[in-house]
């Protein structure tokens, strides 16, 4: 009898990997995640089975769902505002400015004012004093929140703001946070602060779902000022880790109409999250008449397509003399390297930032894969001394820049929740070539010998670990 329950067990296992294999056929969003999960559902199910179900799944259907339901009922809240909205919003006829607002679902929108923030210090100085200055209302979120001395004064201004009869409403992701104590979320909630976790796992259909995290960085205070940008809330972002030592990182503060766009995806979020529609102001607010042109454009597995790569893919294709690129994290999928190498080509002095000290191992070791093939089409790749290179910018000609979430790796492109604000302004682009000169200043420049001349067992290892990029 036990043994054969024991063969019925393992016909099962094949059946459910060979059904699943098929499923991946279908629903991978890229060749190289089909293959890689289709050969291990075969050949090893007991593994791969429950490893595909966990994170393999290539959309977020919950959050497709209730997405509906949001936008039925944010559309009508909208609409009230739509005749203060509309003269603030930018000539669609450009095909570049059609082509942003058809992935950010959202209107490109002008009058706005922007503040450059580098690293840890100038930013969190800046969110405090944001924090502080909240009338109505404070909506934060962070993918990574400690209980250490940095997060403890985001808790205490988080406090102080719902003491003076602010609505505050504070959002973590899960497994990023995984380590924030519930003696931390206490204190929020005791204060009357509305907390919650992202619950990339609610819901039946999810139960077993870790893959999707929300990657997002936001704070919106009154729906007049707005942050995204890089730095996660913990004393390594404020360059005091003796693992990471000084960290490079970027956020930008906005003020203005463009707000809206942080607070209607803070508010999706925090709808799915919740099941409650947060009542906010959408009146905008003009910071300059004559202020910078901003996107802001989010991006997740909930997506009917790839938002986040094809933000990124466009504005590649946009750049005609330069294009200069920081991440963290930089295993792009082809059709990303392949725009890269293309415009390197076409003339464009395209140049990518990467760290020098690895984070993530596995990522860190993909990038010498296809690197040599960037450097013989002409890109400049340099890796940056100093500390860990944490910031997400991209610098287009001298028309633009973006600063967000988005690293360019799989992750990024097709797992996580990202949001980016898209500056269309030349004195906003000459502030970001400005830094990222100065960044460029403390790195070496990677040479194609010195790819050339690893040895035979890394090259092997780089070329295992691009394989696995796509199930990263």
């Amino acid at each position: 009898m036990a043994a054969w329950l024991l063969g019925l067990m393992i016909f099962l296992v094949h059946v459910g990997g060979a059904l699943s294999a098929v499923l991946a056929l279908m629903s991978s969003r890229t060749s190289q995640g089909a293959i890689a999960w289709i050969i291990s559902l075969v050949t090893m199910p007991y593994l791969a089975l429950p490893a595909y179900w966990i994170f393999g799944r290539p959309r977020f259907y919950g959050y497709v769902s209730a997405r509906g339901q949001r936008d039925t009922v944010l559309r009508r809240v909208l609409q009230q505002y739509r005749d203060r909205f509309d003269s603030h919003v930018v000539d669609s006829d450009d095909p570049d400015v059609r082509v942003v607002e058809q992935l950010a679902m959202m209107p490109m929108t002008s009058g706005n004012q922007t503040e450059l923030l580098i690293d840890g210090e100038a930013t969190f100085d800046s969110l405090f004093a944001g924090i502080d200055s909240a009338r109505s209302y404070i909506l934060i979120q962070f993918f990574i929140v400690r209980d250490d001395a940095l997060g403890r004064r985001l808790k205490k201004h988080l406090i102080g703001a719902a003491g003076r009869g602010v609505r505050v409403h504070f959002l973590y992701d899960e497994i990023g946070s995984r380590q924030l104590g519930e003696g931390y979320l206490k204190d929020l909630r005791l204060s009357g602060i509305g907390v919650s976790a992202f619950h990339s796992s609610r819901g039946w259909r999810n139960r077993f779902q870790l893959n999707f995290r929300n990657h997002r960085k936001i704070l919106v205070v009154d729906g007049e000022q707005g942050w995204l940008g890089g730095l996660n809330v913990g004393i390594e972002y404020l360059g005091q880790s003796e693992r990471h030592g000084s960290w490079r990182d970027t956020h930008l503060k906005l003020m203005g109409p463009g707000v809206l766009g942080l607070q209607e995806a803070f508010w999706e979020d925090w709808h799915w999250a919740t099941g409650s529609m947060l009542n906010l102001s959408w009146q905008p607010w003009v910071a300059h008449e004559q202020g910078r042109n901003v996107a802001i454009v989010p991006s997740g597995p909930a997506d009917p397509q790839e938002t986040a790569s094809l933000l990124i893919q466009h504005q590649i294709h946009s750049a005609r003399e330069r294009l200069w690129v920081t991440s963290p994290y930089f295993v792009p999928d082809e059709g990303v390297q392949d725009a890269l190498r293309l415009a390197a080509m076409r003339g464009v002095d395209v140049r990518i930032m990467i760290p020098e000290r690895p984070d993530h191992l596995l990522v860190f070791l993909s990038a010498f894969a296809f690197l040599p093939a960037m450097l013989k089409a002409g890109i400049r790749v340099y890796r940056y001394l100093p500390g860990f290179l944490h910031q997400k910018v991209m610098l287009i000609d001298d028309q633009a820049a973006s600063v967000g979430t988005v690293n360019l790796d799989n992750r990024s492109f097709r797992l996580n929740f990202e949001i980016t604000a898209l500056v269309a302004d030349r004195a906003f682009a000459a502030e970001v070539a400005n830094m990222l000169e100065a960044d460029l200043a403390h790195c070496r420049e990677v040479t194609l010998q010195e790819l050339r001349s690893r040895s035979l067992w890394r090259k092997l290892i780089s070329r295992g670990a691009y394989l696995l990029a796509p199930v990263q």
